[in-house]
């Protein structure tokens, strides 16, 4: 990366500037992030990092991927904005695409902006389709920060500064299958569930809790809308994480990674799901031709790359490494894939702020839980150095 300092402004006046103008909602580090290329990062000092928080989820394939870059260039000289009253020729190819990678008979999908626009289309779909108004969702679940998606979510601290919250959400544990048995019923209209649950602490749902909250769904007449906003786009393994488990959804949400960084979500749309029609749901900038040729270079990498396949096998070796660290502090290590979550005894943030002292980027997944989400690309080497760091963290 070519010295910084000539082309950006100052690391204190880019702090001091964006505090003064900032909504205020977000919890800010003092960092200046600037510039990246792949798995790392350089703050406005030239201060390299290994990037394990990849935009949050939204950097599987790295920063500034030179396929990435090149697809929005051209799409950018071409056209970046047409809505979905008309036809356009990037947005029919990647619906076909989908329509390929996706779990079995998901033939169609809305698209959209964002994981909590992905949710809220999921929620009205089932709605619509099955007449019912009842959604369950899991305890410790996160699905967005919009009504109904907050609805679903379970962090009280989300979600108490709103209420009320739109009616007919109830939530049960986890891996819990007599819970689930008793909560699905007549009125429930979808179980909406994530695979692994990422902010709420890094915790994978069991095969046998999967497959039967699946089979419940279609024992009582209700949808099952599988969130894979931050497993999907190889994060686990597969191309999405319900496919480990031979899952298929009636609904699945996409976004985050799915355009390669830039904006963009979709609701996968099974064939139980019935009465979408015209003027049911829409977005403006849904499947604008930019995010939509993004999104297919996205898919080309991926596949090209077997980038699923590298995040398996890094990961493997990453939950290894971690798992060798003697530690009193440590709890549990856990994950699958490149989505790490490291359990601790102790609260995380000065974790944090420890690591990113030491070069490395990290985010929490709750007030004790360190959690990982290097993009995919990153090498084994920054691994071990990621690994290092932590272990002398936590001397």
């Amino acid at each position: 990366m070519t010295d910084l300092s000539a082309r950006c402004i100052p690391h204190s006046e880019i702090i001091a500037l964006e505090s003064a103008h900032t909504s205020g909602v977000y919890p800010k580090r003092p960092l200046a992030i600037v510039a990246g290329q792949g798995a790392r990062a350089w703050d406005a000092d030239g201060r390299e990092y290994i990037d394990c928080v990849g935009g949050q989820g939204a950097a599987n394939l790295g920063h500034a991927h030179p396929d990435i870059v090149a697809a929005i260039s051209r799409q950018a000289a071409t056209m970046i904005s047409c809505p979905e009253i008309f036809f356009n020729d990037q947005r029919a190819q990647l619906l076909a695409r989908l329509a390929e990678v996706a779990p079995p008979g998901m033939e169609r999908s809305f698209l959209c902006n964002s994981g909590a626009e992905a949710n809220e289309a999921a929620i009205k779909f089932a709605r619509l389709s099955t007449g019912r108004t009842g959604l369950v969702a899991a305890m410790r679940s996160f699905h967005g920060r919009t009504f109904g998606a907050l609805s679903a979510t379970w962090n009280k601290e989300y979600r108490q500064p709103f209420e009320p919250l739109v009616p007919g959400f109830s939530h049960v544990p986890y891996n819990d299958l007599a819970a689930l048995e008793a909560a699905i019923g007549d009125d429930t209209a979808a179980l909406l569930l994530e695979v692994i649950q990422g902010e709420g602490g890094v915790h994978p749902g069991t095969p046998e809790y999967l497959r039967r909250a699946q089979a419940l769904c279609r024992e009582r007449g209700a949808l099952l809308i599988v969130d894979e906003v931050q497993t999907g786009y190889g994060r686990t393994g597969k191309l999405f994480a319900c496919q480990h488990d031979g899952i298929e959804p009636d609904l699945m949400t996409v976004a985050k990674s799915m355009a390669g960084g830039v904006p963009m979500g979709a609701c996968l749309i099974g064939p139980r799901v019935t009465g979408i029609r015209p003027m049911t749901h829409g977005s403006t900038f849904g499947g604008n031709p930019l995010a939509c040729a993004a999104a297919l270079a996205t898919l080309d990498v991926m596949q090209r790359d077997d980038l699923p396949g590298r995040a398996a096998r890094l990961g493997e070796y990453l939950l290894g490494r971690l798992q060798r660290i003697e530690s009193p502090l440590i709890r549990e290590v856990r994950g699958r894939g490149l989505l790490v979550g490291v359990d601790l005894k102790v609260k995380v943030t000065p974790l944090l702020q420890k690591l990113q002292a030491l070069g490395v980027l990290a985010l929490p997944a709750g007030s004790t839980v360190l959690r990982l989400l290097p993009p995919l690309v990153i090498e084994q080497d920054d691994l071990d150095r990621v690994a290092d760091a932590i272990e002398q963290t936590l001397q």
